[in-house]
């Protein structure tokens, strides 16, 4: 993810060209030899690598859903000291889904146009980590919000992350200002839906 300082390896270097490259053309509308070009090796050099396009696919989104709950779960750990938790534990896994909706925007993409694409146990696995993902999500807003119901806590969730993953359509419209206004902004956002739900 974006936080990974080391280099990548050719790997990853060929899954991020894959989705760029599929969010920016569909999934059928790009080949492996374009692909290929892109990472400096040949299309049939990818097969050592991938099986084919199905597998990059596969890897990108079920990879996404797992890297999103595992990295809100390392933040929830990081910030049971915190004096502020569960606040602080609430805004370090907004900073977080705020750094994969600005650094991995074309996943956002392909999410929404190529899930359905995926084959049945792949699919219901990306499921299956996003509704794990949400439920962490519930558990601490409903911390900071007691009085939020479970359903309504469900869907404060989902409806911020829908303001958060609006960064592709912005990024289009040419709107956005630099990374950490931008990030600020959204965080602001993210805060005040969940305090209007949370007063209601």
């Amino acid at each position: 993810m974006a936080t990974r300082t080391d280099a990548p390896t050719r790997r990853e270097q060929i899954l991020k060209e894959a989705a760029r490259l599929f969010a920016e053309r569909g999934f059928h509308g790009v080949g492996v030899d374009e692909i290929g070009a892109a990472v400096g090796i040949s299309g049939p050099g990818l097969y050592r690598h991938f099986a084919g396009k199905d597998a990059m696919l596969a890897e990108l989104l079920v990879g996404i859903s797992g890297q999103l709950l595992t990295g809100a779960k390392r933040r929830l750990t990081e910030a049971e000291g915190d004096a502020r938790a569960p606040e602080a534990v609430l805004d370090s896994l907004i900073e977080g889904h705020i750094d994969f909706a600005l650094d991995d925007r074309p996943l956002i993409t392909l999410h929404d146009r190529e899930l359905d694409r995926l084959r049945d146990s792949d699919r219901k696995l990306v499921r299956q980590l996003q509704r794990q993902y949400v439920e962490l999500w519930v558990r601490v807003l409903r911390e900071v919000y007691p009085e939020l119901s479970e359903p309504a806590a469900r869907s404060a969730v989902h409806s911020v992350f829908g303001l958060l993953n609006s960064t592709p359509h912005l990024a289009r419209s040419g709107s956005l200002p630099g990374r950490g206004a931008t990030a600020a902004l959204l965080h602001r956002m993210a805060r005040g839906a969940f305090a209007a739900a949370g007063a209601e």
